[in-house]
């Protein structure tokens, strides 16, 4: 998937990700930040992970994920300030790569959430 340019505009702002998963317990939802969301060259999002152990076993029982995030800093359709939703399917890793990669710039991490996105919608 392209990712829009807008959505690489609001990530290297200030805000808020929110992402919910949907386990055998029902709906779940954490927040990250902006700042920490990495976009790889073939459009997938890395997320560093401290805790999020229910959402590590929510996304083992189903892997899709729904994840708001946005910034009041980057202009949108109406004014300022812009959202996305992004749909898209999760996995927890804790080696490899991306694991590598995320892990030099957050040490404190210990799991990477690789987030293949499906679509970006934006929401303002």
């Amino acid at each position: 998937m392209e990712i829009p340019e807008k959505l690489r505009e609001v990530l290297k702002k200030d805000g808020v990700v929110a992402i919910a998963t949907l386990g055998e317990d029902g709906p779940h939802m954490v927040n990250t930040w902006n700042s920490y969301v990495r976009l790889t060259e073939d459009g997938r999002m890395l997320i560093p992970a401290g805790f999020m152990n229910q959402t590590e076993a929510n996304v083992a029982f189903n892997p899709e994920v729904l994840i708001t995030l946005g910034s009041s800093k980057v202009a949108g359709n109406m004014g300022p300030g812009t959202g996305f939703l992004i749909k898209g399917t999760a996995e927890f890793v804790t080696s490899g790569p991306e694991f590598d990669t995320l892990k030099a710039t957050f040490g404190w991490m210990r799991a990477a959430v690789i987030v293949t996105m499906h679509s970006a919608t934006q929401t303002l």
